[in-house]
């Protein structure tokens, strides 16, 4: 679709739809209260203009229920093996950012606060670090004999900045209701599209993600981390 310009060119902006819903394992539909997030979007592939620099970008246009609207921005680039970094589920002081952590974090230490019994997987390293179902994954494919080929990483932020330096490119929306409550402050994501091949060179698609949102409330800025391993269907 064209997006005008007037002291510039008109450019042609390319779009993929996408819907993302995260329902609670504990509480399946129709037993009540499943829902978590369900998140309608857009993809946008821009080509290069002045204000980055002569480089083309990806963006990731959100909108969520909470009351919440983000425009992340990024590139992509090959990354083959790709390399998923430790991410962090402890909160911080919005003042300071030191670390803040509570005990019902530390799995051996009795907590009225958590589901009973625990469900099945869940660790004190899953805890710490949401991307080892990630790396666990391709460590799994590894030992049933499939192997990564290609890989190519995706990585938006709501405070990505042009090659210049300039003012930030992306934003994050709230509703005034949030700023007091549970602002949003803070969107990243990584996508990595991985093709994936066995002893016979029969390949498939793989789509892994992680992603953190920062959500700011009583003085604090608390990491709320997603991630996934999903397999393209034939």
């Amino acid at each position: 679709m064209p997006n005008r310009g007037l002291i510039e060119p008109d450019i042609a902006l390319f779009a993929v739809r996408y819907l993302q819903q995260i329902h609670d394992a504990n509480f399946p539909i129709p037993a009540g209260g499943g829902g978590l997030h369900v998140e309608p979007g857009l993809w946008l592939s821009v080509p290069a203009t002045a204000e980055t620099s002569g480089v083309s970008t990806l963006v990731r246009c959100a909108s969520i229920p909470h009351g919440t609207t983000v425009l992340a921005q990024g590139s992509a680039s090959h990354q083959v093996p790709p390399e998923i970094p430790p991410v962090s589920t402890v909160p911080f002081s919005t003042a300071s950012g030191t670390p803040v952590a509570f005990p019902e974090s530390n799995l051996s230490v009795a907590s009225t606060f958590r589901t009973t019994p625990l469900p099945a997987g869940i660790t004190q390293e899953l805890i710490d670090n949401p991307n080892v179902l990630l790396n666990d994954a391709n460590v799994e494919e590894s030992n049933l004999g499939f192997h990564i080929v290609d890989a190519v990483r995706i990585q938006v932020d709501f405070n990505s900045n042009t090659a210049q330096g300039r003012a930030a490119l992306g934003a994050i929306g709230n509703i005034p209701f949030l700023g007091p409550n549970a602002e949003v402050a803070g969107v990243s994501a990584t996508f990595w599209l991985e093709r994936i091949a066995n002893a016979a060179d029969a390949t498939f698609l793989q789509l892994q993600y992680s992603q953190t949102v920062l959500l700011n409330f009583n003085t604090l800025s608390w990491p709320h981390v997603t991630v996934g391993t999903l397999v393209k269907a034939v």
